[in-house]
């Protein structure tokens, strides 16, 4: 089952003039990946992010999900939230496949899950998708080098596949709420889709 809202290959490409190298800026429900030597950048709320790369040949890409918030209908909501997580980790590491990875030589990096949605929900959601992240990677034998999860404050994160590079900013005075009306939007979106699971585009 496909969720409504796919992952999508990040399209806002630019030059990044602080590190002087071509960048993809990825927004939630967005991948990126390359075998490039370039930069790809986030900014996280409540939102996971997982950079994933071939330790051997520096293919590297990066997402940023959310699980849905399938709150306590019927049935078994919690698991139609995980399917959703295990969609995008799937989109990026077959891509990565695809491009040459192998999967043996495949280490990940994982940050976000702060809990920047405060009220949105019962249940917090960043604390789900932090845990989420790393059961998944545990369960596919993905090694994680280094994480920086949870917290009360959005991150930006600056990703180099070719090195493996991570540099982390924590965003602690964002007097901005463009970020958080953007996850806030998104997981709306998902939660729609776990309620509704004939819809396939938005």
């Amino acid at each position: 089952m496909n969720p409504a809202i796919e992952e999508q290959l990040a399209t806002n490409l630019y030059f990044d003039q602080g590190f002087g190298c071509e960048a993809a800026k990825i927004l939630p429900g967005e991948y990126y990946f390359t075998n490039k030597p370039m930069l790809i950048v986030t900014v996280l709320g409540s939102c996971v992010a997982a950079c994933i790369r071939d330790r051997v040949s520096g293919i590297g890409g990066m997402n940023h999900f959310m699980l849905p918030d399938a709150g306590s209908e019927s049935g078994s909501p919690t698991s139609a939230s995980m399917r959703y997580g295990a969609y995008a980790m799937e989109v990026l590491i077959n891509q990565l496949l695809k491009a040459g990875a192998r999967r043996e030589n495949l280490d990940a990096k994982v940050f976000g899950g702060g809990n920047v949605l405060r009220g949105f929900t019962a249940i917090n959601v960043g604390e789900r998708n932090a845990q989420f992240v790393r059961n998944y990677l545990h369960a596919e034998k993905i090694r994680i080098l280094a994480e920086d999860l949870n917290d009360v404050h959005p991150r930006k994160v600056y990703f180099f596949p070719g090195t493996g590079k991570v540099l982390v900013k924590k965003l602690k005075q964002l007097n901005n709420y463009t970020l958080v009306r953007r996850e806030q939007d998104y997981a709306s979106r998902l939660q729609a889709n776990v309620m509704d699971g004939d819809a396939d585009s938005f």
